[in-house]
Protein backbone atom coordinates (compact mmCIF):
# COMPACT_ATOMS: atom_id res chain seq x y z
CA UNK A 1 0.00 0.00 0.00
CA UNK A 2 1.25 3.46 -0.90
CA UNK A 3 0.59 6.48 1.31
CA UNK A 4 0.55 10.26 0.90
CA UNK A 5 1.15 13.09 3.33
CA UNK A 6 -1.00 16.22 3.13
CA UNK A 7 0.05 19.45 4.86
CA UNK A 8 -2.47 22.24 5.46
CA UNK A 9 -1.26 25.56 6.88
CA UNK A 10 -4.47 27.44 7.64
CA UNK A 11 -5.17 30.80 9.21
CA UNK A 12 -4.95 29.52 12.80
CA UNK A 13 -3.91 25.86 12.66
CA UNK A 14 -1.21 23.76 11.01
CA UNK A 15 -2.17 20.19 10.15
CA UNK A 16 -0.46 17.15 8.66
CA UNK A 17 -2.34 13.99 7.73
CA UNK A 18 -1.42 10.62 6.25
CA UNK A 19 -3.82 9.08 3.70
CA UNK A 20 -3.80 5.80 1.79
CA UNK A 21 -4.65 5.23 -1.89
CA UNK A 22 -8.38 5.08 -1.07
CA UNK A 23 -8.38 8.44 0.70
CA UNK A 24 -8.67 6.89 4.15
CA UNK A 25 -7.21 9.07 6.87
CA UNK A 26 -4.61 7.01 8.74
CA UNK A 27 -3.42 9.66 11.18
CA UNK A 28 -3.45 13.42 11.67
CA UNK A 29 -1.64 15.92 13.85
CA UNK A 30 -2.66 19.55 14.28
CA UNK A 31 -1.17 22.43 16.22
CA UNK A 32 -2.11 26.07 16.67
CA UNK A 33 0.01 28.57 14.79
CA UNK A 34 0.63 31.63 16.97
CA UNK A 35 -0.38 34.96 15.45
CA UNK A 36 1.05 38.23 16.76
CA UNK A 37 -0.91 41.46 16.49
CA UNK A 38 1.58 44.36 16.74
CA UNK A 39 -1.33 46.81 16.59
CA UNK A 40 -4.96 46.96 15.48
CA UNK A 41 -5.44 45.59 11.97
CA UNK A 42 -2.04 43.89 11.83
CA UNK A 43 -1.53 40.13 11.93
CA UNK A 44 1.91 38.49 11.73
CA UNK A 45 3.65 35.12 12.12
CA UNK A 46 7.17 34.07 12.98
CA UNK A 47 8.32 32.22 9.82
CA UNK A 48 10.93 30.08 11.59
CA UNK A 49 8.38 29.07 14.22
CA UNK A 50 5.85 28.21 11.50
CA UNK A 51 8.38 25.89 9.84
CA UNK A 52 9.26 24.31 13.22
CA UNK A 53 5.56 23.67 14.02
CA UNK A 54 4.96 22.24 10.53
CA UNK A 55 7.94 19.88 10.85
CA UNK A 56 6.70 18.73 14.27
CA UNK A 57 3.21 18.10 12.84
CA UNK A 58 4.65 16.00 10.02
CA UNK A 59 6.82 13.92 12.35
CA UNK A 60 3.95 13.36 14.80
CA UNK A 61 1.47 12.38 12.06
CA UNK A 62 3.93 9.83 10.65
CA UNK A 63 4.61 8.39 14.11
CA UNK A 64 0.89 8.15 14.90
CA UNK A 65 0.19 6.43 11.58
CA UNK A 66 2.71 3.65 12.09
CA UNK A 67 3.44 3.89 8.35
CA UNK A 68 7.14 3.43 7.46
CA UNK A 69 8.48 6.70 5.97
CA UNK A 70 9.57 4.84 2.83
CA UNK A 71 5.90 3.94 2.18
CA UNK A 72 4.96 7.64 2.01
CA UNK A 73 5.61 8.17 -1.69
CA UNK A 74 4.77 11.87 -2.00
CA UNK A 75 3.82 15.03 -0.13
CA UNK A 76 1.18 17.65 -0.97
CA UNK A 77 0.79 21.13 0.50
CA UNK A 78 -1.94 23.71 0.87
CA UNK A 79 -2.09 26.95 2.80
CA UNK A 80 -4.07 30.10 3.30
CA UNK A 81 -3.99 32.47 0.35
CA UNK A 82 -2.95 36.10 0.27
CA UNK A 83 -0.59 37.38 2.99
CA UNK A 84 3.15 37.74 2.48
CA UNK A 85 6.06 35.41 3.26
CA UNK A 86 9.40 37.00 2.37
CA UNK A 87 12.72 35.14 2.10
CA UNK A 88 15.84 37.28 2.21
CA UNK A 89 19.01 37.47 0.18
CA UNK A 90 20.87 36.40 3.33
CA UNK A 91 19.08 33.02 3.43
CA UNK A 92 16.74 33.98 6.27
CA UNK A 93 13.21 35.43 6.57
CA UNK A 94 13.18 39.15 5.82
CA UNK A 95 10.67 39.90 8.59
CA UNK A 96 7.67 38.22 10.23
CA UNK A 97 5.16 36.89 7.71
CA UNK A 98 1.95 38.87 7.23
CA UNK A 99 -1.16 36.70 7.39
CA UNK A 100 -4.39 36.81 5.40
CA UNK A 101 -6.38 38.66 8.08
CA UNK A 102 -4.03 41.67 8.04
CA UNK A 103 -5.63 45.05 7.26
CA UNK A 104 -2.68 47.44 7.43
CA UNK A 105 -2.89 48.27 3.72
CA UNK A 106 -6.59 49.25 3.67
CA UNK A 107 -5.78 52.94 3.14
CA UNK A 108 -3.53 52.06 0.19
CA UNK A 109 -6.28 50.01 -1.44
CA UNK A 110 -8.80 52.85 -0.86
CA UNK A 111 -6.34 55.22 -2.55
CA UNK A 112 -5.94 52.85 -5.51
CA UNK A 113 -9.71 52.56 -5.90
CA UNK A 114 -10.03 56.33 -5.92
CA UNK A 115 -7.17 57.13 -8.32
CA UNK A 116 -7.93 54.39 -10.89
CA UNK A 117 -5.01 52.10 -10.04
CA UNK A 118 -7.30 49.24 -8.98
CA UNK A 119 -9.38 49.51 -12.17
CA UNK A 120 -6.28 49.52 -14.40
CA UNK A 121 -4.89 46.44 -12.63
CA UNK A 122 -8.20 44.55 -12.82
CA UNK A 123 -8.06 44.60 -16.62
CA UNK A 124 -5.08 42.24 -16.30
CA UNK A 125 -5.76 40.41 -13.03
CA UNK A 126 -9.56 39.95 -13.40
CA UNK A 127 -9.91 40.46 -9.66
CA UNK A 128 -10.44 43.13 -7.04
CA UNK A 129 -7.43 44.31 -5.04
CA UNK A 130 -7.79 43.66 -1.31
CA UNK A 131 -5.65 44.81 1.60
CA UNK A 132 -4.12 41.41 2.41
CA UNK A 133 -2.88 40.70 -1.12
CA UNK A 134 0.90 40.78 -1.65
CA UNK A 135 0.70 43.82 -3.97
CA UNK A 136 -0.91 45.98 -1.28
CA UNK A 137 1.37 44.66 1.46
CA UNK A 138 4.48 45.17 -0.66
CA UNK A 139 3.43 48.75 -1.36
CA UNK A 140 2.86 49.23 2.38
CA UNK A 141 6.40 47.98 3.03
CA UNK A 142 7.76 50.34 0.39
CA UNK A 143 6.09 53.27 2.13
CA UNK A 144 6.71 52.20 5.73
CA UNK A 145 9.59 49.66 5.79
CA UNK A 146 11.70 50.33 2.69
CA UNK A 147 14.62 48.48 4.26
CA UNK A 148 12.57 45.25 4.18
CA UNK A 149 11.82 45.64 0.48
CA UNK A 150 15.53 45.90 -0.30
CA UNK A 151 16.29 42.56 1.40
CA UNK A 152 13.83 40.37 -0.55
CA UNK A 153 15.10 37.42 -2.60
CA UNK A 154 11.83 35.46 -2.90
CA UNK A 155 8.17 36.33 -2.44
CA UNK A 156 6.25 33.26 -1.27
CA UNK A 157 2.71 32.29 -0.41
CA UNK A 158 2.34 30.33 2.83
CA UNK A 159 2.44 26.84 1.33
CA UNK A 160 5.16 27.74 -1.20
CA UNK A 161 7.33 28.83 1.73
CA UNK A 162 6.84 25.47 3.47
CA UNK A 163 7.64 23.62 0.23
CA UNK A 164 10.83 25.69 -0.03
CA UNK A 165 11.84 24.60 3.48
CA UNK A 166 11.15 20.96 2.60
CA UNK A 167 13.00 20.96 -0.73
CA UNK A 168 15.28 24.05 -0.87
CA UNK A 169 13.73 24.69 -4.31
CA UNK A 170 12.06 28.11 -4.71
CA UNK A 171 8.84 27.79 -6.72
CA UNK A 172 5.56 29.67 -7.09
CA UNK A 173 2.41 27.72 -7.94
CA UNK A 174 -0.38 28.78 -10.31
CA UNK A 175 -3.43 28.66 -8.03
CA UNK A 176 -1.84 30.71 -5.26
CA UNK A 177 -0.05 33.22 -7.48
CA UNK A 178 -3.17 33.80 -9.57
CA UNK A 179 -4.98 35.18 -6.51
CA UNK A 180 -2.32 37.74 -5.59
CA UNK A 181 -2.86 40.46 -8.25
CA UNK A 182 0.73 39.73 -9.35
CA UNK A 183 -0.40 37.57 -12.30
CA UNK A 184 -1.95 38.46 -15.64
CA UNK A 185 -4.82 35.94 -15.88
CA UNK A 186 -4.94 36.34 -19.66
CA UNK A 187 -1.34 35.20 -20.18
CA UNK A 188 -1.22 33.20 -16.90
CA UNK A 189 2.18 34.72 -16.13
CA UNK A 190 3.54 37.42 -13.84
CA UNK A 191 3.30 40.74 -15.64
CA UNK A 192 5.78 43.63 -15.30
CA UNK A 193 2.95 46.04 -16.11
CA UNK A 194 1.29 45.16 -12.80
CA UNK A 195 4.45 46.01 -10.87
CA UNK A 196 4.45 49.38 -12.67
CA UNK A 197 0.75 49.98 -11.98
CA UNK A 198 1.15 49.25 -8.26
CA UNK A 199 4.45 51.10 -7.97
CA UNK A 200 6.48 48.08 -6.82
CA UNK A 201 8.99 47.65 -9.63
CA UNK A 202 11.60 46.66 -7.05
CA UNK A 203 10.16 43.15 -6.70
CA UNK A 204 10.17 42.21 -10.40
CA UNK A 205 12.87 39.52 -9.98
CA UNK A 206 11.54 38.17 -6.69
CA UNK A 207 8.74 35.88 -7.90
CA UNK A 208 10.04 32.28 -8.14
CA UNK A 209 9.50 30.10 -11.25
CA UNK A 210 5.98 28.69 -11.68
CA UNK A 211 4.78 25.11 -11.24
CA UNK A 212 1.37 23.42 -11.35
CA UNK A 213 -0.48 21.71 -8.52
CA UNK A 214 0.33 18.16 -9.58
CA UNK A 215 3.91 18.78 -10.73
CA UNK A 216 6.90 17.17 -9.07
CA UNK A 217 8.25 20.40 -7.53
CA UNK A 218 11.28 19.00 -5.70
CA UNK A 219 12.15 16.36 -3.14
CA UNK A 220 12.68 16.29 0.62
CA UNK A 221 16.22 17.30 1.57
CA UNK A 222 18.42 15.49 4.09
CA UNK A 223 18.04 18.41 6.50
CA UNK A 224 14.23 18.48 6.21
CA UNK A 225 14.10 14.68 6.56
CA UNK A 226 15.90 14.87 9.92
CA UNK A 227 13.32 17.37 11.20
CA UNK A 228 10.16 15.78 9.78
CA UNK A 229 10.81 12.04 9.74
CA UNK A 230 10.13 11.87 5.99
CA UNK A 231 12.46 9.85 3.79
CA UNK A 232 15.05 11.98 1.97
CA UNK A 233 14.16 12.20 -1.73
CA UNK A 234 10.38 11.89 -1.18
CA UNK A 235 8.51 13.65 -4.01
CA UNK A 236 6.90 16.99 -3.08
CA UNK A 237 4.11 18.17 -5.39
CA UNK A 238 3.34 21.77 -6.34
CA UNK A 239 0.28 21.78 -4.08
CA UNK A 240 -2.49 24.37 -4.19
CA UNK A 241 -4.29 27.26 -2.56
CA UNK A 242 -6.39 25.83 0.30
CA UNK A 243 -9.68 26.84 -1.35
CA UNK A 244 -8.74 24.74 -4.39
CA UNK A 245 -7.74 21.84 -2.12
CA UNK A 246 -11.13 21.86 -0.41
CA UNK A 247 -12.98 21.99 -3.75
CA UNK A 248 -10.93 19.04 -5.04
CA UNK A 249 -11.54 17.01 -1.87
CA UNK A 250 -15.29 17.65 -2.25
CA UNK A 251 -15.26 16.52 -5.88
CA UNK A 252 -16.10 19.97 -7.24
CA UNK A 253 -14.64 19.94 -10.75
CA UNK A 254 -17.45 21.08 -13.06
CA UNK A 255 -19.30 24.43 -13.37
CA UNK A 256 -22.64 22.96 -12.22
CA UNK A 257 -21.32 22.58 -8.67
CA UNK A 258 -20.70 25.26 -6.06
CA UNK A 259 -18.95 24.98 -2.71
CA UNK A 260 -18.46 27.06 0.40
CA UNK A 261 -15.60 26.90 2.91
CA UNK A 262 -16.08 28.14 6.47
CA UNK A 263 -12.71 28.96 8.01
CA UNK A 264 -11.04 32.19 8.96
CA UNK A 265 -12.32 33.31 5.55
CA UNK A 266 -15.75 32.96 4.00
CA UNK A 267 -14.90 31.24 0.71
CA UNK A 268 -17.62 30.67 -1.90
CA UNK A 269 -16.63 29.38 -5.32
CA UNK A 270 -17.22 27.32 -8.43
CA UNK A 271 -15.08 26.19 -11.40
CA UNK A 272 -15.80 27.84 -14.74
CA UNK A 273 -14.47 27.63 -18.28
CA UNK A 274 -14.81 31.42 -18.59
CA UNK A 275 -13.84 34.25 -16.29
CA UNK A 276 -16.47 36.61 -14.91
CA UNK A 277 -16.13 40.33 -15.78
CA UNK A 278 -13.39 42.14 -13.87
CA UNK A 279 -15.68 45.07 -13.10
CA UNK A 280 -18.15 42.79 -11.26
CA UNK A 281 -16.00 42.80 -8.11
CA UNK A 282 -16.04 38.98 -8.08
CA UNK A 283 -12.58 37.42 -8.28
CA UNK A 284 -11.18 34.98 -10.79
CA UNK A 285 -8.16 32.79 -10.17
CA UNK A 286 -6.63 29.78 -11.91
CA UNK A 287 -8.15 26.46 -10.83
CA UNK A 288 -5.94 23.43 -10.25
CA UNK A 289 -7.67 21.61 -13.13
CA UNK A 290 -6.44 22.57 -16.63
CA UNK A 291 -8.44 25.16 -18.60
CA UNK A 292 -10.62 26.18 -15.67
CA UNK A 293 -10.95 29.36 -13.66
CA UNK A 294 -12.09 29.37 -10.07
CA UNK A 295 -14.75 32.07 -9.65
CA UNK A 296 -14.67 33.23 -6.05
CA UNK A 297 -16.45 35.48 -3.59
CA UNK A 298 -14.61 35.75 -0.29
CA UNK A 299 -13.92 37.85 2.80
CA UNK A 300 -12.47 37.23 6.29
CA UNK A 301 -15.98 37.03 7.78
CA UNK A 302 -16.52 33.37 8.61
CA UNK A 303 -15.97 30.92 11.48
CA UNK A 304 -12.96 32.86 12.78
CA UNK A 305 -15.51 35.15 14.47
CA UNK A 306 -16.66 32.25 16.67
CA UNK A 307 -13.06 31.38 17.56
CA UNK A 308 -12.54 34.98 18.70
CA UNK A 309 -15.64 34.83 20.93
CA UNK A 310 -14.69 31.48 22.47
CA UNK A 311 -11.10 32.58 23.10
CA UNK A 312 -12.07 35.85 24.76
CA UNK A 313 -15.32 35.03 26.55
CA UNK A 314 -15.61 31.25 26.98
CA UNK A 315 -12.05 29.97 27.41
CA UNK A 316 -12.79 28.59 30.87
CA UNK A 317 -16.51 27.94 30.43
CA UNK A 318 -17.29 25.42 33.17
CA UNK A 319 -13.93 23.75 32.64
CA UNK A 320 -14.90 22.75 29.10
CA UNK A 321 -12.45 22.82 26.21
CA UNK A 322 -11.98 21.31 22.75
CA UNK A 323 -14.84 19.24 21.37
CA UNK A 324 -16.70 19.37 24.69
CA UNK A 325 -16.86 23.18 24.48
CA UNK A 326 -18.04 23.13 20.85
CA UNK A 327 -20.76 20.61 21.73
CA UNK A 328 -21.92 22.89 24.55
CA UNK A 329 -22.02 25.86 22.16
CA UNK A 330 -23.97 23.83 19.62
CA UNK A 331 -26.46 22.84 22.31
CA UNK A 332 -26.89 26.44 23.44
CA UNK A 333 -27.52 27.67 19.88
CA UNK A 334 -29.89 24.78 19.11
CA UNK A 335 -31.85 25.53 22.28
CA UNK A 336 -33.14 28.81 20.83
CA UNK A 337 -35.34 29.10 17.76
CA UNK A 338 -34.54 31.74 15.10
CA UNK A 339 -37.58 33.73 16.20
CA UNK A 340 -36.58 33.75 19.88
CA UNK A 341 -33.42 35.81 19.43
CA UNK A 342 -33.49 39.20 17.76
CA UNK A 343 -29.76 39.86 18.15
CA UNK A 344 -28.02 40.50 14.81
CA UNK A 345 -24.23 40.13 14.42
CA UNK A 346 -22.11 41.57 11.62
CA UNK A 347 -19.10 39.17 11.42
CA UNK A 348 -16.59 41.83 10.41
CA UNK A 349 -13.89 41.39 13.07
CA UNK A 350 -11.15 40.83 10.50
CA UNK A 351 -12.61 42.76 7.57
CA UNK A 352 -15.95 43.35 5.89
CA UNK A 353 -17.59 42.29 2.65
CA UNK A 354 -20.22 45.04 2.51
CA UNK A 355 -20.92 48.39 4.09
CA UNK A 356 -19.40 49.13 7.47
CA UNK A 357 -16.00 47.79 8.47
CA UNK A 358 -16.60 46.83 12.10
CA UNK A 359 -18.09 43.84 13.88
CA UNK A 360 -21.41 44.75 15.51
CA UNK A 361 -23.91 43.15 17.88
CA UNK A 362 -27.29 44.86 17.50
CA UNK A 363 -30.59 44.22 19.27
CA UNK A 364 -29.01 43.46 22.64
CA UNK A 365 -31.36 44.03 25.61
CA UNK A 366 -31.32 43.34 29.36
CA UNK A 367 -32.69 39.86 28.59
CA UNK A 368 -29.83 38.95 26.24
CA UNK A 369 -27.74 35.97 27.38
CA UNK A 370 -24.52 34.48 26.07
CA UNK A 371 -26.52 31.88 24.12
CA UNK A 372 -28.23 34.68 22.16
CA UNK A 373 -24.85 36.15 21.19
CA UNK A 374 -23.62 32.71 20.11
CA UNK A 375 -26.69 32.18 17.93
CA UNK A 376 -26.19 35.63 16.43
CA UNK A 377 -22.60 34.71 15.51
CA UNK A 378 -23.74 31.46 13.85
CA UNK A 379 -26.41 33.35 11.92
CA UNK A 380 -24.18 36.30 11.02
CA UNK A 381 -21.56 34.00 9.50
CA UNK A 382 -24.24 32.13 7.51
CA UNK A 383 -25.69 35.46 6.32
CA UNK A 384 -22.24 36.62 5.20
CA UNK A 385 -21.83 33.46 3.11
CA UNK A 386 -25.30 33.97 1.63
CA UNK A 387 -24.36 37.53 0.60
CA UNK A 388 -21.38 36.15 -1.33
CA UNK A 389 -23.31 33.24 -2.85
CA UNK A 390 -26.04 35.55 -4.13
CA UNK A 391 -23.34 37.56 -5.90
CA UNK A 392 -22.02 34.36 -7.53
CA UNK A 393 -25.51 33.49 -8.74
CA UNK A 394 -25.43 36.58 -10.96
CA UNK A 395 -23.25 34.56 -13.33
CA UNK A 396 -24.69 31.04 -13.14
CA UNK A 397 -27.73 28.91 -12.43
CA UNK A 398 -28.79 28.14 -8.86
CA UNK A 399 -27.14 24.82 -7.87
CA UNK A 400 -29.15 21.80 -6.78
CA UNK A 401 -26.94 21.58 -3.68
CA UNK A 402 -23.92 23.33 -2.18
CA UNK A 403 -20.94 21.40 -0.89
CA UNK A 404 -19.59 22.72 2.38
CA UNK A 405 -16.26 22.40 4.19
CA UNK A 406 -14.36 24.09 6.99
CA UNK A 407 -14.83 24.38 10.73
CA UNK A 408 -18.61 24.82 10.61
CA UNK A 409 -19.17 21.33 9.15
CA UNK A 410 -18.20 19.89 12.55
CA UNK A 411 -21.40 21.45 13.91
CA UNK A 412 -24.64 19.73 12.77
CA UNK A 413 -26.54 22.77 14.05
CA UNK A 414 -24.51 25.16 11.90
CA UNK A 415 -24.79 22.97 8.78
CA UNK A 416 -28.58 22.86 9.16
CA UNK A 417 -28.60 26.63 9.63
CA UNK A 418 -26.66 27.11 6.38
CA UNK A 419 -29.21 24.94 4.54
CA UNK A 420 -32.08 26.96 6.04
CA UNK A 421 -30.48 30.38 5.43
CA UNK A 422 -29.64 29.53 1.82
CA UNK A 423 -32.79 27.44 1.14
CA UNK A 424 -30.49 25.02 -0.68
CA UNK A 425 -29.48 21.49 0.43
CA UNK A 426 -26.00 21.30 1.93
CA UNK A 427 -23.68 18.38 1.13
CA UNK A 428 -20.77 17.56 3.42
CA UNK A 429 -17.98 15.07 2.79
CA UNK A 430 -17.33 12.65 5.64
CA UNK A 431 -13.70 13.60 6.17
CA UNK A 432 -12.42 16.22 8.59
CA UNK A 433 -9.14 17.17 6.92
CA UNK A 434 -10.42 18.24 3.50
CA UNK A 435 -7.49 20.52 2.67
CA UNK A 436 -4.95 17.83 3.50
CA UNK A 437 -6.95 15.24 1.51
CA UNK A 438 -7.15 17.53 -1.53
CA UNK A 439 -3.39 18.04 -1.68
CA UNK A 440 -2.79 14.35 -0.97
CA UNK A 441 -4.74 13.69 -4.16
CA UNK A 442 -2.39 16.08 -6.00
CA UNK A 443 0.56 14.26 -4.39
CA UNK A 444 -0.83 10.96 -5.69
CA UNK A 445 -0.93 12.41 -9.22
CA UNK A 446 2.60 13.83 -8.88
CA UNK A 447 3.82 10.37 -7.84
CA UNK A 448 2.12 8.72 -10.83
CA UNK A 449 -0.35 6.71 -8.74
CA UNK A 450 -3.31 8.35 -10.54
CA UNK A 451 -3.24 10.05 -13.98
CA UNK A 452 -5.21 13.18 -12.93
CA UNK A 453 -7.16 14.73 -10.09
CA UNK A 454 -10.53 13.52 -11.36
CA UNK A 455 -9.35 9.91 -11.26
CA UNK A 456 -7.83 10.47 -7.83
CA UNK A 457 -11.19 11.84 -6.67
CA UNK A 458 -13.03 8.76 -7.92
CA UNK A 459 -10.78 6.61 -5.76
CA UNK A 460 -10.12 8.80 -2.73
CA UNK A 461 -13.26 10.83 -1.89
CA UNK A 462 -15.48 9.23 0.79
CA UNK A 463 -19.25 9.42 1.22
CA UNK A 464 -21.22 12.65 0.81
CA UNK A 465 -24.02 13.42 3.31
CA UNK A 466 -26.92 15.80 2.55
CA UNK A 467 -28.85 18.14 4.86
CA UNK A 468 -32.10 19.58 3.48
CA UNK A 469 -33.52 23.00 4.42
CA UNK A 470 -36.61 23.45 6.60
CA UNK A 471 -39.18 25.67 4.81
CA UNK A 472 -40.43 27.07 8.15
CA UNK A 473 -36.98 28.05 9.41
CA UNK A 474 -36.06 29.35 5.95
CA UNK A 475 -38.92 31.88 6.23
CA UNK A 476 -37.72 33.03 9.64
CA UNK A 477 -34.15 33.43 8.39
CA UNK A 478 -35.35 35.36 5.35
CA UNK A 479 -36.77 38.02 7.67
CA UNK A 480 -33.60 38.08 9.77
CA UNK A 481 -31.38 38.26 6.67
CA UNK A 482 -33.25 41.38 5.53
CA UNK A 483 -32.64 42.89 8.99
CA UNK A 484 -28.95 41.93 8.68
CA UNK A 485 -28.69 43.76 5.33
CA UNK A 486 -30.56 46.74 6.77
CA UNK A 487 -28.13 46.94 9.68
CA UNK A 488 -25.16 46.94 7.31
CA UNK A 489 -26.72 49.79 5.37
CA UNK A 490 -27.44 51.78 8.55
CA UNK A 491 -23.85 51.31 9.76
CA UNK A 492 -22.25 52.63 6.58
CA UNK A 493 -19.87 55.45 7.37
CA UNK A 494 -20.04 54.89 11.13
Amino acid sequence: MRYFLGIDNGGTMTKAAVFDEKGREIAVDSRPTPVKRPCDGQSERDMELLWKITAECIRSAIEKSGVPPESIVSVGLSGHGKGLYLWGKNGRPVRPAISSTDRRAEDIVARWEKDGTAKAAAELTLQKVIACQPVALLRWLKENEPQSLEKIRWIFSCKDYIRFRLTSVAMSEFTDLSGTSLMNLGTMKPDMRLNEIFGIREISDCIPPLCSSCDNAGSVTEEAALLTGLRPGTVVSGGMFDIDACAVAMGVFDPEKLCTVTGTWSINEYPSSVAVPAESGTSNSIFCVPDKYLVEESSPTSAGNLEWFLENFMKSEGGKSGSELYEAVDGAVDGISPEESQVIFLPFLYGANAGCGDAVFAGVTERTKKKHLLRAIYEGVAFSHRWHIERLLRFRERPQAIRMAGGAVNSPVWVQMFADVLSIPIETVTVKQLGALGVSMAAAVAAGVYPDLETAAENMIPTVSTVTPSPERAKAYEIKYRRYLSLIKRMEGF
